[in-house]
């Protein structure tokens, strides 16, 4: 599954399927690419902490340094390159595991788009998942090959948001 496109909706699609999954007794594995710790979410918190109904747990982490070349990241761009590459062998053990029926990668269509990862690692990871594991790819820019592999697409599209009229972002619901 792919969730995709410049509006608002797509990690919180991600999310909603995890619930979803795990509501059916189904295990669930999140890895946030470019997110990071530096910039909490009202998801990190939560997620942890939600179980299906066999007690089964979400595993969620971080696995990005935060935003790369904005919002003042100072970082050289190789470790965010480095950050991600960890993050997507994380995705490629946690979705070989057998441990896990949903694995999900949030933000890796922007860790690709950014070239802190190769189409290449990327196509490899998805020619390794076996067919019993889902897998939902989120962020801005799908590539054309992810979106082509995918069996469920979805793009969200901004048709108005507040920050176009410069009001900040909002807890809870921007993050």
């Amino acid at each position: 599954m792919v969730f995709t496109g410049n509006g608002k909706g797509k990690t919180t699609a991600a999310i909603g399927q995890a619930i979803r999954a795990l509501g059916q007794g189904k295990r669930v594995f999140m890895i946030q690419f470019i997110k990071s710790s530096r910039y909490p979410s009202g998801e990190d918190d939560i997620l942890p902490h939600i179980a299906a109904p066999s007690g089964q747990m979400i595993h969620f982490e971080k696995g990005g340094l935060g935003f790369v070349g904005i919002l003042g990241d100072t970082l050289p761009f190789e470790e965010h390159r480095a950050a991600a590459g960890r993050a997507l062998g994380k995705a490629a053990a946690a979705v070989c595991s057998g441990e896990y029926d949903l694995v999900i990668l949030d933000e890796v269509n922007v860790a690709l788009d950014l070239h802190l990862l190769a189409l290449e690692d990327v196509t490899a990871f998805l020619d390794a998942a076996p067919d019993a594991v889902d897998v939902i790819f989120t962020g801005r820019y799908a590539h054309s090959e992810v979106l082509y592999r995918a069996d469920l697409a979805t793009r969200c599209e901004e048709l108005s948001h507040p920050y176009r009229s410069h009001a900040p972002a909002r807890s809870g619901i921007e993050y």
